[in-house]
């Protein structure tokens, strides 16, 4: 392995992680210190405006509904989300978030956004582009990547799309 790809993929890994770490600790010492970041993305998951069904949320998350099912247990108990069946077919369990639950999905997003300000902030118009272009293309091929272990069709539900955008790409060039 050259010596370039030794520290990008060191550097990688050691960007997941500090994101992690960092993300983890502003949520411990925060006001909503109560949650951990898997209930913080299923919040994020939930979204603040319409109730979602369980199906649907555990989809986007990319894990079963047994598994949400457990998370949404205790963020009931914990006040952030409202579980309710469905008025026409009581099969169906819908979620939403509380007042509480949409102001930490709203500071958890702007955790987010001050990240993403802080790395663009230094660099010119230009340079800003580019990096986007770069990240744009690490996403996409991480995005296909993941796709190809999970057992799901996609692991996000734009990761079907991106895979095969890819594959179309690796038709015209081959």
């Amino acid at each position: 392995m050259r010596e370039e790809e030794l520290e990008l993929a060191d550097r990688l890994v050691r960007i997941f992680e500090n994101v992690l770490f960092t993300e983890e600790k502003s949520i411990q010492q925060g006001y909503f210190s109560d949650l951990s970041i898997a209930e913080m993305h299923t919040l994020d998951a939930i979204g603040s405006y319409e109730a979602r069904t369980m199906s649907e949320t555990a989809a986007a998350l990319g894990i079963t509904t047994g598994t949400l099912t457990v998370s949404i247990d205790r963020l009931v108990k914990k006040g952030y989300v409202i579980r309710n069946r469905d008025e026409k077919d009581r099969r169906v369990v819908r979620i939403r978030l509380t007042r509480e639950g949409k102001l930490a999905s709203r500071m958890h997003g702007k955790y987010h956004k001050v990240l993403a300000r802080h790395i663009l902030e230094p660099y010119t118009k230009e340079e800003q582009d580019l990096l986007l272009g770069m990240v744009r293309e690490l996403d996409v091929y991480l995005e296909a990547q993941a796709s190809r272990y999970n057992g799901s069709e996609s692991v996000r539900k734009t990761a079907k799309e991106v895979a095969a955008k890819i594959r179309r790409r690796e038709n015209d060039d081959g």
